[in-house]
């Protein structure tokens, strides 16, 4: 299951606040449900920890792990079943003065199933199982080559990383004729064909038994890609995993960013594409159709509220509390919202130019 960008922006952003939260003694109670687990049973066990908590001698702690597992029973009792994802809650004093007590209650359904169940009292709230939800759910390999060099990377949600780079020692063509040049072209392309197999046992050494590796994406010139799946020895379960052959005539970092764009039909569903798609949607009509365009918070939100909205973009650098504002204008009025990530550079040019908040519009306001 895989969580679009504005799942990861509020997973990301509640994962960051309650690991920002430390108890002064083990006094923030962490509760997770898995999504095929009875809620009541869970509701009896709480109330027997609150019994057990009565036995803390710091009268402050001792009424802090009391409250918060209360809260938490009071959400619970809210449920007639557990959620399709499970429940995580998490509950503590968050107060920062000594002597103090504020009670805070966080509870949310994950965007993913839970498949851990969870009862902790700590100093720190449990956030693992959210983390690990935020991981990337598909990654593709991703190579681009000649006879003189290759270089390979991943697509990891919306980032290209360049993983390594290899350079051969093919000399150029041979400019004289007859037999002095076809023993040199024997010899070149002897030399090709090893370096070909040291692309092959790299990708197997990168690619072999990545987790989550979906497929991979080969560029290079016309014949020597070719040239490579034929003579490479590659092993045939990379074989089977490639998705895309393209024709680049780069082979270094920006020919794999190259390579990524080429491949964008085999590609269309992963992250990177669709937003990068968007975002060139917005710029066209920017600079075409001007008048058919919205930006920065203020005229924004009154597009909004007008119902003129067709297409909201929102960077992840936008304050919560704008996106918040946003987000109930963008529901009543039918507008797709979606959250543009700061992973590359089409997302920093959106964020430079509209302080992160821009729309497409469906008729020209006045």
């Amino acid at each position: 299951m895989t969580i679009n960008t504005k799942q990861r922006k509020e997973l990301t952003d509640l994962v960051q606040l309650l690991r920002s939260i430390r108890g002064r003694h083990t006094e923030l109670v962490t509760v997770m449900i898995p999504s095929d687990t009875n809620i009541f049973p869970v509701i009896r066990q709480l109330e027997a920890e609150r019994s057990t908590a009565e036995n803390i001698k710091s009268k402050q702690t001792r009424t802090a792990v009391i409250d918060s597992i209360e809260s938490i029973i009071r959400e619970l009792k809210n449920y007639k079943q557990t959620p399709k994802n499970g429940l995580a809650l998490f509950a503590g004093n968050v107060s920062e003065k000594e002597g103090n007590q504020d009670i805070k209650l966080w509870a949310i359904e994950p965007p993913k199933p839970l498949r851990v169940r969870t009862y902790r009292c700590d100093q720190v709230f449990v956030v693992e199982p959210l983390q690990e939800m935020l991981d990337v759910d598909e990654v593709y390999g991703l190579v681009v080559m000649d006879r003189k060099e290759a270089t390979m990377g991943v697509l990891e949600g919306k980032q290209i990383k360049v993983l390594r780079h290899l350079t051969s020692n093919v000399p150029g063509k041979y400019k004289t004729g007859g037999q002095s040049a076809a023993r040199f072209e024997r010899i070149r392309d002897g030399m090709a064909k090893d370096f070909y197999k040291r692309i092959a046992e790299n990708m197997k050494e990168l690619f072999f038994d990545m987790p989550k590796l979906k497929g991979i994406l080969i560029g290079g010139p016309i014949p020597t890609k070719e040239d490579f799946l034929k003579e490479g020895e590659l092993v045939t379960k990379l074989k089977n995993l490639i998705i895309a052959i393209k024709d680049i005539g780069e082979t270094d970092e920006h020919g794999l960013e190259i390579l990524v764009e080429s491949s964008e039909k085999e590609i269309s569903q992963q992250e990177m594409v669709l937003e990068k798609n968007l975002l060139t949607r917005f710029f066209e009509m920017l600079g075409k159709n001007k008048e058919k365009t919205v930006y920065g918070y203020e005229k924004t939100k009154h597009a909004l509220k007008r119902g003129a909205v067709e297409l909201l973009l929102v960077s992840m650098k936008v304050p919560k509390e704008q996106v918040e504002e946003l987000e109930p204008l963008a529901i009543a009025s039918g507008t797709e919202m979606i959250i543009i990530s700061m992973d590359n550079q089409d997302g920093e040019q959106f964020f430079n130019l509209t302080k992160g908040i821009g729309g497409i519009l469906r008729y020209q306001l006045e």
